[in-house]
C-alpha cells in the first residue's frame, strides 16, 4: 500500500500543480511553480485583469491606444488587452499607435509586424514618425550628435510623438508595455542619478493624470521572462532585434546588473 501511495505521489509531481491533470510545461518564474500551458495562460491574464480592474484603469466607453513597437512587450500588451476587452467586457475602443522614428534596419522592419498585428487582432493601426513631426529622422540626428547621448535625444522626441499621436487619435489613455524589469530599472537609474522627483513617481501604475492623456502600465507586475514565455507559447507574431543606437544607452548597464543580481539570487 505504502509503496503504491509512493508510485501515485511521484507521478503527482509529474502533473501541474495548478490543474494537477496535465504535465507542466514551464516553471514560472514569478513563483517557481511548476505548470502546464493552459493554466499559466490562465494565471497571466487573470493577474493582469485584476490590475486593471484593481487600479481602476479604464472606464467604459474610453478610447485607448497601445503604443506598439512591434516588440515582444507591446504586442503581448495588444494581444491579451484586445482578449480581455473582449472577455471582460471592458468596452474600450482600442487602438495601435505606432512611432516611426527613422532607424534604418530597425524600425522600418518592426513597423512591418504591427501592420500585421492590426490585421491579426483587428485593431486600428496610427503611425507618426519623426520626419514629419520634427523634420528629422533618427538617422539623421545620429549622424550630427555622433553615438553619444541618442537615448536622451530619442527618448524625448518619442514622449512627445506618442502624445502626438495619441492626441490625433483623441483617446482617453495611452497604455505602454512597460513591465516589473523596466520599472526596476528605472528605479535604479534614478538612484543612480539622484533624480528624487523622477524617483517618487516612477513606480506610478497611472502618470500624467494632470495632463490631457494619461499613461498607465497594465504589466507594472509583469515580469519580462513571462511575457517572453506568453509570446513564445502562443506564437505571437513579434520583432525580436533590439535597436542599433541601444548599445550605448545607460539603462543597458542597469540591465546587466539586475540581471546579475537575479542570477545571484
Amino acid at each position: 500500500m505504502e509503496e503504491g501511495n509512493t508510485i501515485a505521489k511521484r507521478a503527482g509531481s509529474r502533473l501541474c500543480c495548478l490543474c494537477n491533470e496535465r504535465k507542466p510545461a514551464l516553471k514560472r518564474p514569478k513563483t517557481l511553480e511548476q505548470i502546464c500551458r493552459d493554466c499559466f495562460y490562465n494565471v497571466f491574464e487573470e493577474e493582469i485583469h485584476q490590475v486593471i480592474v484593481g487600479n481602476h484603469l479604464f472606464k467604459a466607453g474610453e478610447r485607448v491606444a497601445i503604443g506598439a513597437s512591434g516588440g515582444k512587450d507591446s504586442t503581448v500588451l495588444a494581444y491579451v488587452m484586445s482578449e480581455l476587452n473582449r472577455r471582460h467586457n471592458y468596452g474600450l475602443d482600442l487602438f495601435l499607435l505606432s512611432v516611426d522614428e527613422g532607424i534604418t534596419g530597425y524600425r522600418d522592419d518592426s513597423l512591418e509586424t504591427v501592420k500585421r498585428n492590426e490585421v491579426q487582432y483587428g485593431l486600428p493601426l496610427k503611425i507618426v514618425s519623426y520626419k514629419d513631426l520634427y523634420g528629422w529622422t533618427m538617422d539623421e540626428i545620429v549622424k550630427v550628435i555622433g553615438l553619444k547621448n541618442n537615448c536622451t535625444f530619442c527618448g524625448v522626441f518619442r514622449r512627445q510623438a506618442l502624445d502626438r499621436g495619441a492626441a490625433y487619435l483623441k483617446v482617453d489613455k495611452l497604455v505602454t508595455g512597460h513591465n516589473a524589469d523596466d520599472i526596476a530599472e528605472t528605479v535604479l537609474l534614478n538612484i543612480l542619478r539622484g533624480d528624487v522627483a523622477r524617483l517618487s513617481r516612477c513606480t506610478s501604475i497611472t502618470t500624467g493624470e494632470d495632463g490631457p492623456i494619461p499613461r498607465c502600465k497594465p504589466f507594472k507586475y509583469t515580469y519580462e521572462k513571462e511575457i517572453v514565455m506568453y509570446a513564445y507559447f502562443k506564437k505571437l507574431d513579434y520583432f525580436s532585434t533590439e535597436c542599433i543606437y541601444s548599445p550605448n544607452a545607460y539603462r543597458g548597464f542597469a540591465r546587466e546588473f539586475i540581471k546579475d543580481l537575479e542570477r545571484m539570487r
